[in-house]
Parts: structure tokens; C-alpha cells; sequence
């Protein structure tokens, strides 16, 4: 097994996950890898990775369904992987509190820094407390949120690695997005921004996602 962290991958595209999977694992990580929401469940219950890369959008259960079952049972990491960055869905990856987000298009050489950096994120941080050993680990239910699937959670909710580690890599994220731009640009953009403002890039990160959520808001009156 491979001392550099092993990492569950899902995207229900044959093409990205066979990529994303031969970049990550020739980079050194030991790799497990789904083409849906519900093997992306069953496998994480088995092989415990640590830390999940998700697509959002699949058929059945969404990247962001898998993201609560992994939060709520098993208390494992995840970061998001999606050719999406709307508002909505840049509110609920804050919501869930991912370790980072990227909008695709990417190759395999702007994906494993950004695991590498999260990875170290998550080490840095306080694993969640597991409950006492006899409650053991409900099956997921179709029908069912994660968290009616069978009483308290199996991991005290205890707070996830540093969510999206002060809100910089979806920030960044939402520049690619808006502006069209490549990752390292969006990130230069975010650093002029920030200058420009008098701000740290984290202050300036926060800002950016507070005005989104603003606009993302409905009128009133």
C-alpha cells in the first residue's frame, strides 16, 4: 500500500475517471475508483480512503448525496471535482464543508497538487471522534437521508478538516468559472484582488463568496 494516502475517486464519466485515477496513482497514491454514488458508498465503507474526489453531477445519487453519507458515517474528507460552479451549487460544497473544489476542465497536473494540499489539510486537523465500537456503521437507504439511516451518526460531528481551508480553492474555483480562466490565473487574479484591497487572500476569498451568496439571494419586496 502506498505511504502517500489513499484516495477514493468517482465521476460517473469513464474517460475523467480513468484519467484522474492512472494520474493519481502514477503520482503515488493508492487509488479506488467508482462510476457511481452508490459503489462510491459501499467501497468507502471497505477501504476507508482518505479522502474522497467527487463529481456532483451523476445518475443516482449525486456527488453531493455520497459527500453527506461520508460526512455523517464515516467522517471521511472529500473535495469536489465538477464542470458546474453556479451559485447554488458553490453554496452547498460551503454547506458540506468539502476541502476543496475544482471545475473541470483540469488535467491531471493541476489535480494532484491540489490533493497533495488537501491531503496535508486534513492531516493537520483532528481526525472525527468514532462512537463507542458496538454501534456499527447503518447501510445507506435509498429513501432515506444518511442521517435517519439508523439513529446518531457514527462519527460525533466534530468539525471536518478545516472546510475548504479558508474558502480559497472555491473562490479560485468561481473565478475559473465566471472569468473563463485556468487555475493559476484565477489564483493571481484572487492575489491582485486582494492586494488591491488591502486584504489577506483569505479575507479576500471569504469576500468574494459573501458577494456570490448575496446575489445569489431572492429579491425581496
Amino acid at each position: 500500500m502506498s505511504g502517500k494516502g489513499k484516495i477514493l475517486v468517482v465521476d460517473d464519466d469513464r474517460l475523467v475517471l480513468a484519467t484522474v485515477t492512472h494520474g493519481l496513482s502514477r503520482a503515488g497514491y493508492e487509488v479506488i475508483d467508482a462510476d457511481n454514488g452508490d459503489d462510491a458508498i459501499l467501497l468507502a465503507r471497505e477501504h476507508r480512503p482518505d479522502l474522497a474526489l467527487l463529481d456532483i453531477r451523476m445518475e443516482g445519487k449525486s456527488g453531493f448525496d455520497v459527500a453527506a453519507y461520508l460526512r455523517e458515517y464515516l467522517g471521511t474528507p472529500f473535495m469536489f471535482l465538477s464542470a458546474f460552479a453556479d451559485d447554488d451549487t458553490v453554496n452547498q460544497v460551503k454547506e458540506l464543508g468539502a476541502v476543496a473544489y475544482l471545475v473541470k476542465p483540469l488535467d491531471i497536473a493541476q489535480i494532484v497538487p491540489t490533493v497533495e494540499a488537501a491531503l496535508s489539510s486534513v492531516r493537520a486537523q483532528p481526525r472525527l471522534r468514532p462512537v463507542p465500537a458496538e454501534r456499527h456503521v447503518p447501510s445507506p437507504s435509498p429513501n432515506a437521508p444518511a442521517s435517519a439511516a439508523g439513529g446518531a451518526p457514527s462519527f460525533a460531528p466534530s468539525p471536518m478538516a478545516n472546510p475548504l481551508a479558508d474558502a480559497v480553492p472555491i473562490a479560485v474555483g468561481v473565478l475559473m468559472h465566471r472569468y473563463s480562466l485556468p487555475r493559476a490565473e484565477a489564483l493571481e487574479r484572487l492575489q491582485r484582488l486582494a492586494t488591491a484591497d488591502g486584504r489577506t487572500l483569505s479575507q479576500q476569498a471569504t469576500a468574494l463568496l459573501d458577494a456570490v451568496e448575496l446575489l445569489a439571494r431572492p429579491a425581496v419586496g
